[in-house]
C-alpha cells in the first residue's frame, strides 16, 4: 500500500536513506510562535522545548499536546542544548550570553565576555563530551530590538567560541566566518560542523556549512566547505549516529534544520 503521506525527504546520497523511515510525515505540534528556534528534548521530563525569541518566551510541548510557557521574560533566548549533567545550556540575545540553568532553577553566566569586551549575540551551543561548551557569536541579536536590543559589536569578529569546561576559561576557534549559526559534532567529535548563515542579510554571501577536523579536543583545523545550502539558507542542526537508525556507513551525517517546530509520525 502507498504511503499516506508524500516523503519528507529529498535525498542526495543514498547513505542517508538508511537513515530515515520512508513512510514518515510532519505533525505540526504548534502554530502560536513569532519565531520557533533552539528545540530541545529531555528525555527525562518527557517533552520538548523551544525558543520564541521576540516574544521572549520558552515553550514546553507534552505528548498529550499541551503547550505551556517554560520561561517568560527570558532576554531573548535562541539556541538550547544539554550538558551531560542534564542541565539547560541557553544562548541569550539580549543578556549577550550563554547560560546555564541549574537543579535549583537558578542562572549561571557560563561567558558573556571575551578579552573584556561583551560578546555580540551568542546564537547556537554545544557541549562536548569532555564537558567544553562551544558556540557561535554572529550579531543578529544586536542589529534591531525585534530579536535582542539594538547596540554597536565590540568584538571584531563574528567567532565560535569553546569554554573550558574545567577552568571555564574562554577562547576563540574560528575567527573567519560571517555569520556563524548552527553547530554540531560529529557523532565521534572529530569534526565540527558550523552553518554560516550570512546570506540571510547579504544576498552575495555564501549559503554554506563548514567543517573542521578537532585536534586535540580543543583546536579546529582543515576547514572547509561542507555542503552549499541553495534553498534557504542553512541554520540549527543536528548530527545522527548510524545506530540511532539502523544500519548505514560510519560516515553518513544526517542533518535537520530547526525552523519548525514538527515531529516525524509513521
Amino acid at each position: 500500500m502507498a504511503s499516506e503521506h508524500p516523503s519528507i525527504y529529498e535525498i542526495h546520497d543514498d547513505r542517508f536513506r538508511y537513515l530515515t523511515v520512508g513512510s514518515a510525515g510532519l505533525d505540526q505540534l504548534y502554530s502560536g510562535c513569532r519565531w520557533a528556534e533552539g528545540p530541545v528534548w529531555l528525555a527525562d521530563q518527557n517533552c520538548l522545548l523551544w525558543s520564541d525569541i521576540p516574544n521572549q518566551r520558552m515553550l514546553r510541548y507534552a505528548p498529550d499536546g499541551t503547550v505551556s510557557v517554560f520561561r517568560d521574560n527570558n532576554n531573548f533566548v535562541n539556541g538550547n542544548t544539554r550538558d551531560r549533567q542534564g542541565r539547560l545550556v541557553s544562548c541569550e540575545h539580549g543578556g549577550r550570553r550563554v547560560i546555564r540553568t541549574e537543579p535549583d532553577g537558578s542562572i549561571t553566566t557560563i561567558a558573556d565576555r571575551h578579552d573584556g569586551k561583551r560578546l555580540n549575540s551568542p546564537n547556537d551551543v554545544v557541549v562536548k563530551s569532555d564537558g567544553s561548551i562551544w558556540f557561535t557569536d554572529p550579531t543578529y541579536g544586536i542589529l534591531s530590538d525585534y530579536e535582542g536590543y539594538r547596540a554597536d559589536p565590540e568584538q571584531e569578529g563574528r567567532n565560535v567560541y569553546r569554554v573550558d569546561g574545567t577552568t571555564g576559561v574562554i577562547s576563540v576557534v574560528v575567527d573567519d566566518f560571517l555569520q556563524p549559526n548552527g553547530l554540531a559534532f560529529s557523532p565521534d567529535e572529530t569534526r565540527l560542523y558550523v552553518a554560516d548563515s550570512a546570506v540571510s542579510h547579504d544576498p552575495t554571501a555564501p549559503s554554506i556549512i563548514r567543517v573542521f577536523d578537532v585536534e586535540d579536543g580543543v583546536r579546529l583545523t582543515n576547514g572547509r566547505v561542507f555542503c552549499h545550502i541553495d534553498k534557504g539558507l542553512p541554520d540549527g542542526f543536528r548530527s545522527m549516529s548510524p545506530a540511532m537508525s539502523g544500519p548505514a556507513p560510519a560516515t553518513a551525517c544526517t542533518v535537520s534544520a530547526q525552523r519548525a517546530i514538527s515531529s516525524a509520525r509513521s
